[in-house]
């Protein structure tokens, strides 16, 4: 069950990334306004929520990705992944569609 769960969570999440890409790539202004505004506070929200899981205990390690015998030292890949995406890849050009990642090139649902 767990696994069916699992399953449906990554598909719809990657379902509202592709849609987001999507919009971002081919909306017209007013309706990519409309759509940064909605969707950028919970973008961060999400962001905020994720990092403070990840947060640094006081043995400086992270507590969501440290195993009982294994303790991961922060920052995590999760910090790590957050500022590659959004402090360096901000600065960074976009690559060419053809240099992208093969899971980047999945289909995007359609626009309604």
């Amino acid at each position: 069950m767990d696994e069916i769960l699992g399953q449906v969570l990554r598909s719809a999440v990657r379902e509202r990334l592709d849609v987001l890409s999507e919009l971002a790539d081919r909306a017209d202004a007013s309706s990519l306004l409309s759509v940064a505004r909605s969707e950028l506070p919970r973008l961060t929200a999400g962001w905020r929520a994720l990092l403070t899981a990840h947060e640094a205990d006081e043995k400086g390690n992270c507590p969501e990705c440290s195993g009982r015998r294994r303790p991961t030292k922060a920052p995590c890949s999760v910090w790590e992944s957050a500022y590659e995406h959004l402090v360096a890849g901000a600065l960074a050009p976009r690559p060419a569609r053809h240099l992208r990642p093969a899971h980047a090139l999945q289909p995007a649902t359609p626009v309604p």
